[in-house]
């Protein structure tokens, strides 16, 4: 019984998702610099946006596992929990745009880029992320009563231009599509289940 009320606390999941954060802020605090003598802001960019993207992907599979595996308890578990994964990507966001404007070192560095296609679709997921962010609580969703569900749906928009943010902003195209393909898939299956549904209630 104490297994499960550990796996049911929020701390114990806000600790699991912190933790890809710890080796990364003690190398922030040391000012420790990568094995090719890159600033510790530049080298921590990738690993920050890497699990950002990771986390959004995670909430945003969890309907289509929960879908496929209807009875199944851990997606159950999941679904329950999806908004913390959601704001745990946010937050990776957070810092990993904190990081670039530290390294970028001025306002007029940033602008100078600002319209190169692999860094305004890295701003224009940040900033769809961040009104899904307030409003992932329960107050929010209160307040927002049927509005709430059609702001948190622009997570869509938001991983296709983390996914062209992802390629372009290095021109590396392998590790976003092997991130990124499973959710399209996933998806695409939701969305014929959803589909499929509709179609034999309307029948009916």
């Amino acid at each position: 019984m104490r297994i499960r009320n550990i796996l049911d606390s929020r701390a114990f999941l806000w600790t699991l998702l912190a933790l890809p954060s710890v080796p990364m802020v003690l190398a922030l605090v040391n000012g420790a610099a990568a094995e090719d003598g890159r600033p510790v802001t530049e080298f921590l960019l990738h690993p920050t946006g890497e699990f950002a993207a990771r986390f959004m992907i995670i909430s945003m599979i969890i309907s289509p596992f929960r879908i496929m595996f209807p009875k199944n308890g851990f997606w159950i578990w999941m679904l329950r929990r999806r908004r913390y994964f959601g704001v745990a990507a946010f937050a990776y966001a957070a810092f990993h745009t904190v990081l670039y404007l530290i390294d970028m070192g001025s306002l007029q560095a940033v602008l100078g880029e600002f319209w190169a296609f692999g860094i305004w679709t890295g701003w224009l997921a940040f900033f769809i992320f961040l009104p899904m962010a307030i409003t992932s609580n329960d107050a929010s969703v209160r307040l927002l009563g049927r509005r709430w569900k059609p702001l948190q749906r622009t997570v869509y928009l938001a991983a296709i231009a983390t996914l062209l943010h992802w390629m372009f902003v290095h021109n590396e195209f392998g590790p976003a599509l092997v991130h990124f393909v499973p959710l399209a898939l996933l998806e695409a299956y939701r969305i014929h289940k959803t589909f499929l549904s509709g179609s034999t209630q309307a029948a009916a």
